[in-house]
């Protein structure tokens, strides 16, 4: 499985119902995620452009981005991005892969 990065804006109204009646959204995000097959590692609340973020696990793009497509259809969220993650081992085999493979590419005349 591979690893996913998830980042999410509440609309106002839906920061609004949470001051009103505060809850712990971690149970949330574990249903959706993981009835894509899905498995969550960290969910956490955040200052910043995002409200909160997850670390988690799909079986492929399909999977995360079908949970992505169930979240963002909700009308909860101003934003939501999802970020495929690669492990520090993937992103050295995918170094010796581009240092391995003649590709011929040539950049843009500039």
């Amino acid at each position: 499985m591979a690893y996913y990065l998830l980042q999410w804006a509440f609309k106002a109204n839906q920061m609004k119902a949470m001051t009103e009646r505060p809850n712990d959204r971690t149970h949330e995000a574990l249903k959706v995620i993981e009835a894509f097959g899905g498995k969550l590692h960290q969910y956490f609340f955040c200052f910043g452009e995002y409200d909160g973020l997850a670390i988690c696990e799909f079986p492929d793009n399909v999977a995360a981005t079908a949970c992505g497509l169930t979240t963002t259809g909700s009308d909860a969220f101003a934003k939501w991005e999802t970020r495929c993650l690669l492990t520090a081992q993937e992103a050295q085999k995918a170094m010796e892969k581009a240092k391995n493979t003649k590709s011929g590419y040539r950049p843009p005349a500039g």
